[in-house]
């Protein structure tokens, strides 16, 4: 018998552009599962990050976030260096660090001025 589906809850962010959104999230490892004129999917793995056209969007005035929690974070943040993002301005990656809350975590900052904040999730 199959593994009944895990309940979950999407991010829903803006895109000033849906194309240029989807292209930079490929650089990521994001796979486009849907996207029409007024709605993109992309997900990468078991994360998934959904995108609505929001063009007037100032990315420097954005306060869009989203959390993303994951086993395996230096992992993750690995793969995300790859698309050579800086660690200033608009887009940006930032290194794991531990938070004064306990948890290590490191920030994207997309082109739409929206912020993943990525999280170890500790071990059980």
């Amino acid at each position: 018998m199959a593994a009944p589906p895990l309940d979950r809850i999407t991010a829903n962010l803006p895109a000033i552009d849906l194309a240029a959104t989807e292209r930079f999230y490929a650089k990521l490892g994001f796979e486009t599962e849907f996207r029409d004129s007024s709605w993109m999917i992309l997900s990468r793995g078991i994360l998934e990050i959904e995108f609505f056209p929001y063009p007037d969007l100032d990315p420097f005035q954005s306060s869009f976030s989203a959390c993303v929690r994951v086993a395996r974070l230096d992992d993750l943040y690995r793969d995300w260096q790859r698309a050579g993002l800086p660690v200033q301005g608009i887009p940006r990656l930032t290194p794991p660090k531990l938070e004064p809350f306990g948890l290590r975590m490191f920030a994207l900052l997309d082109p739409n001025g929206s912020l993943l904040r990525c999280l170890e999730d500790p071990a059980d």
